[in-house]
């Protein structure tokens, strides 16, 4: 199930940070402004909220990395899961079967960016769309996604990452709160 919190600034960081894992809280403090503090700590949240819940558990879920930085939870490796954050809302989703989110912000559609990171018909569609804005942001989020879905990450794969695959990508444009997220699950549901 998915789960969005744009409530960014409407809770207590200090608090919260007490009450977040002492793992998770270092990641946190990284962050060298209060936005993305915020974004990280909102997410976990959300996370916790999710695990509580779907599954019953309330403790603070402890992370361990794939090979290419895939989280998943120690002790809890039948529950799939992603978070994605930006400066609007933070995103979350979990599974019994892999899946991948991305939350983003729309912003100006800059060519360059695009060119990077399109496949000349993704461009194409891009530029002849009377939002490329909007059109960008929702080929992004559906990449990222899906690569967040395999664990493969966006280093190298990003032109092509929407190739044919089994699985279902669903887009849900929040254009009046400011973000669009792409939710990516795998239709193989065996583990």
């Amino acid at each position: 199930m998915v789960y969005i919190d744009d409530s960014l600034y409407d809770f207590d960081l200090p608090l919260a940070l007490q009450q977040i894992s002492p793992q998770r809280r270092e990641q946190a403090l990284r962050f060298r402004h209060e936005q993305g503090q915020r974004e990280c700590v909102l997410s976990y949240l959300l996370l916790k909220q999710a695990l509580l819940q779907e599954y019953g558990i309330d403790e603070n879920p402890l992370f361990e990395y794939g090979e290419h930085g895939k989280p998943s939870i120690v002790g809890h490796h039948d529950i799939h899961f992603s978070l994605s954050h930006c400066r609007q809302a933070v995103a979350c989703v979990v599974s019994d079967h892999p899946v991948g989110i991305d939350i983003e912000t729309v912003r100006a559609f800059r060519e360059p960016l695009a060119r990077y990171a399109m496949n000349d018909q993704e461009l194409a569609l891009i530029v002849s769309s009377s939002r490329p804005d909007v059109a960008f942001i929702r080929l992004w989020t559906q990449k990222e996604a899906r690569l967040k879905m395999t664990g493969e990450g966006i280093s190298n794969h990003l032109k092509d990452a929407l190739a044919e695959g089994s699985w279902t990508i669903t887009t849900v444009e929040e254009l009046d709160r400011g973000y669009i997220y792409s939710l990516c699950e795998s239709n193989n549901s065996h583990h």
